[in-house]
């Protein structure tokens, strides 16, 4: 058996396909969950009891919202281009799931453990805006179209100090391969020599995502919802769960750069009988936690601020640090050298 899996055409394929339901199973039903999870969390935080009707404390809510989701009725406005319409959705929804190919769970448990795994993400994260802007353009609807272009310089903006972060971990490292980035970690976190850019990154993963209190290219006070406005149904809910996948990708990326992925604290003995799996879904379950928390907490920023905080604060901040970084490393003789260079 073993044989077929790993010396024939077929049994790589066969293997193949079950590594990736291996990975997008967990991750749909995550998505559907984290759903109802943010309702319960806030819920508690401003005191009321949220989803406790379908099922045992509610936990058949996310079946339920996705079989109404399902059944609707897809209206497509009259002055759409129909196939551009109904594409963008889509786009959307594959770019969040493809993105996970790379993401190791486990020493070396990755669908695909590429030795540029962080130059992957970087480049799916980035098409990712393209489904957004086709939305809001293929809808006919200015309040659509405002809400992409916001998206679009938004995502921009934060990308680029995500990149100069991403830049002074790997100088660090000396590797763009995810695993090398977690291993590197086993004395001490990035999170501890590297706080500050810590914060940055989270915070720039806030506004990547479009989540509060940087959701404004939905501003519901003013484009009514945004990119998706004219959207219902099915294609509406590929948006939905193309955001909320994201969310989970973008705690896995925080866990992996900066909380040392799969390993347990510090290494400490009392820690590793856990296996490394856990710590990791420990991880990004925490980061959700703060997502969520920083939603029911901060008013949405105006837009100006956004941008003010992107290119003014952020992309200096992060360029300063990655050139300290750099130059410390040398002074030290602590640079990794790449290849006996």
């Amino acid at each position: 058996m073993a044989y077929f899996f790993y010396h024939t055409l077929a049994g790589q394929i066969i293997l193949m396909v079950l590594e990736t339901l291996a990975v997008l199973v967990p991750l749909l039903l995550g998505v559907a969950y984290l759903t109802l999870m943010e309702r319960k969390v806030m819920a508690a935080m401003q005191r009321r009891r949220g989803p406790n009707v379908n099922g045992l404390f509610g936990l058949l809510q996310a079946f339920a919202d996705a079989i109404k989701m399902i059944f609707k009725e897809t209206v497509i406005p009259a002055g759409a281009n129909r196939a551009l319409f109904l594409f963008a959705p889509f786009l959307t929804f594959s770019l969040a799931m493809v993105a996970w190919a790379v993401i190791p769970t486990g020493n070396g448990l990755a669908v695909a453990n590429i030795n540029v795994g962080i130059l992957y993400l970087l480049a799916i994260s980035s098409l990712g805006v393209y489904g957004i802007i086709i939305a809001g353009w293929a809808s006919n609807s200015k309040y659509a179209f405002m809400g992409a272009m916001r998206s679009a310089a938004q995502m921009v903006s934060y990308e680029v100090s995500i990149g100069l972060i991403i830049v002074s971990v790997l100088l660090a490292v000396g590797s763009l391969n995810l695993n090398d980035i977690v291993l590197a970690q086993r004395h001490i976190w990035f999170c501890l020599p590297m706080f500050p850019m810590f914060i940055v990154f989270f915070i720039s993963a806030l506004a990547e995502t479009g989540r509060a209190p940087f959701d404004l290219p939905e501003g519901e006070s003013e484009l009514v919802a945004g990119f998706f406005v004219e959207y219902s149904s099915l294609a509406f809910g590929l948006f939905f769960l193309g955001e909320y996948a994201n969310m989970i990708l973008m705690s896995s990326m925080v866990s992996i750069l900066f909380l040392g992925g799969w390993l347990p604290p510090l290494g400490l003995a009392p820690f590793t009988w856990v296996p490394g799996p856990l710590w990791l879904v420990f991880k990004i379950l925490f980061c959700l936690f703060v997502f969520i928390w920083v939603r029911a907490t901060f008013p949405r920023f105006r837009y100006d601020q956004l941008m003010r905080l992107g290119w003014k604060v952020f992309l200096p901040l992060s360029l300063v640090w990655m050139i300290a970084t750099a130059a410390f490393l040398m002074a030290t003789g602590l640079l990794p050298q790449v290849g006996g260079v």
